[in-house]
């Protein structure tokens, strides 16, 4: 078998979240809200046609089948119009300042409003509670998740055969999942500080000065990249929930080592690396994060 004959390529559908068409090539909801638009208006001409012209009745109905069409088949931002004009209002009433919850027993500290509306803000209800020793994070009434660090894979520079081995290794990966499972590919700005002061640090213990001589330019090469750059780090998580805390480390343990089978390098965050990736998710742009 030739390089040729292997076919790497996997037909993933562009609708597969799409809802079903019922009648008319329109969704089961879409023909809801038609059908409850119709009715209404039926009824308004019922009961208003003795009391309004008739010429009122067909013109305020006219608007209203309009607007009701046009929140049904509209589209925004890769939503039906109904749905977004939904979250547009339940994002007008989320209030937008939040303040965490306190438990102390004393009176609190006055709030003093000097500009702006003078609306108390809500309590700040995070959905992590606790991490545990295992550093299985506790998410309350959503059960609880452990995360695992994977890197990347130099998948172009392998033969046909060895990508369609490790193809086929992700794919067994994803079809023994056993729990919701979820896949982050963040970007965070690099520190290289550390970097450039333990080549400082070994470029003044090396014998060889040669050797010196290149660690430490291999170091000013950091620190003007730093200066005239903005570096990049890339970061792979892989959260698995679980309502089970034991289940859920014991799924992130096989994750890793079926990923590892993958050629990456893979672990299952202990307790302090959990914080530090909670502390990035609230602040991306702080350097930092996981070595």
């Amino acid at each position: 078998m030739t390089d040729h004959d292997l076919d790497l390529g996997a037909h993933i559908p562009a609708d597969v979240d799409a809802p079903d068409k019922v009648l008319y090539g329109l969704t089961f909801r879409q023909l809801a809200i038609l059908a409850a638009t119709a009715a209404g208006l039926w009824l308004g001409w019922r009961h208003f046609a003795d009391d309004l012209p008739a010429p009122l009745l067909v013109a305020a109905g006219v608007v209203v089948a309009a607007v009701a069409v046009t929140v049904t088949l509209g589209r925004r931002d890769g939503l039906t119009l109904d749905r977004w004009l939904l979250s547009a209002l339940a994002h007008a009433r989320t209030p937008k300042r939040l303040a965490p919850a306190t438990n102390r027993s004393g009176p609190g500290a006055q709030l003093i409003h000097t500009t702006g509306s003078n609306s108390l803000p809500a309590v700040l209800r995070l959905p992590a509670t606790a991490v545990g020793a295992d550093g299985v994070l506790d998410l309350g009434p959503h059960g609880n998740a452990a995360i695992v660090t994977v890197s990347t894979v130099n998948f172009t520079l392998r033969t046909s055969q060895e990508q369609a081995a490790l193809i086929d290794a992700f794919g067994r990966w994803l079809n023994a999942l056993p729990c919701p499972t979820q896949l982050l590919i963040t970007a965070r700005p690099l520190d290289l500080t550390a970097r450039t002061t333990a080549l400082h640090t070994t470029a003044t213990q090396l014998p060889d000065p040669a050797l010196a001589a290149m660690a430490t330019e291999h170091a000013d090469f950091l620190t003007d990249l730093a200066t005239t750059t903005e570096p990049l780090a890339r970061q792979i998580l892989v959260i698995l929930r679980d309502p089970n805390p034991a289940r859920a480390r014991h799924h992130a343990e096989d994750t890793a080592a079926a990923l590892t089978r993958c050629g990456a390098t893979c672990r299952v965050l202990d307790p302090t690396q959990v914080v530090t990736v909670l502390a990035h998710a609230v602040d991306p742009f702080r350097p930092g994060g996981l070595p």
